[in-house]
C-alpha cells in the first residue's frame, strides 16, 4: 500500500521548507464586533422566551439581556440585548427578530449613531485594616455609593459603562471581593428622536 504524502510533507521530504499559510485579511465579513440591539414588543406572557429562543436555535450568543415595561398605556416593553458577531450575522439577527409577530422595533444602537449605555452593579467587599481603607479610596475614585455597611463589608453601587465596572471589580478582588450582581446593560440613543 502506499502513502500519498501531502504537500507539505512532500516539501519536508525533498529538504525543502513548506511555505507557511498567509493569514486571509480581516474583511468587514469576518470581524467580530459588539452590538447592542434594542426591541419594543408587546408586553404579554412567552414575548422574552422567544426572543430568547431565537438567539439559541441560531446559537448566537447573548452577552447582556435586560427587559422592563417602558409603557403602561400601549403594554409595552423594551428588552435591550449586547451580542457580538460578524456584520452579516448581527444582521441577520434584527431581520429574525423583526420577523417575531410581537416585535415592533428592531434597533441596532451601535450601528445607528451615538448612543448611551449604561449598567449597574452592586459589589459586596469583606475588609479590615488597610484593605478596608483602599476599597472605601477607590470606591470614591469610582464614584461608587456606600448602599450598605458593617464592621466587616460593604456593599457598593456602581454604575457607569461595561469597562468601568469590569475595572472597579478587578481592583475589589485582591481587597476581598465577595459577590457581585449586575444589571446588564441599557441603552439609549442620543439626540431628540423616540424609539
Amino acid at each position: 500500500m502506499a502513502l500519498r504524502l501531502r504537500p507539505k510533507h512532500a516539501a519536508e521530504k525533498a529538504g525543502r521548507k513548506a511555505a507557511p499559510l498567509a493569514a486571509a485579511p480581516a474583511t468587514s465579513a469576518t470581524i467580530v464586533k459588539r452590538a447592542t440591539i434594542a426591541i419594543l414588543v408587546d408586553n404579554e406572557p412567552g414575548v422574552l422566551a422567544r426572543v430568547v429562543g431565537l438567539f439559541s436555535g441560531r446559537g448566537y450568543n447573548i452577552e447582556s439581556l435586560t427587559v422592563a415595561e417602558v409603557n403602561k398605556r400601549d403594554n409595552l416593553s423594551r428588552i435591550t440585548i449586547v451580542t457580538s458577531g460578524t456584520a452579516m450575522i448581527i444582521e441577520q439577527i434584527k431581520a429574525q427578530l423583526s420577523r417575531l409577530v410581537p416585535v415592533h422595533t428592531v434597533r441596532d444602537l451601535t450601528a445607528e449613531g451615538p448612543h448611551v449605555p449604561r449598567e449597574l452593579a452592586l459589589i459586596k467587599v469583606s475588609a479590615s485594616g488597610e484593605k478596608r481603607i483602599e476599597s472605601l479610596r477607590l470606591a470614591d475614585i469610582f464614584r461608587a455609593r456606600v448602599v450598605d455597611a458593617t464592621t466587616e463589608s460593604f456593599v457598593f453601587e456602581l454604575t457607569g459603562s461595561t469597562e468601568k465596572l469590569d475595572s472597579f471589580i478587578n481592583l475589589m478582588e485582591p481587597l476581598g471581593l465577595v459577590d457581585v450582581s449586575r444589571t446588564g446593560v441599557v441603552a439609549i440613543s442620543r439626540g431628540a428622536e423616540r424609539f
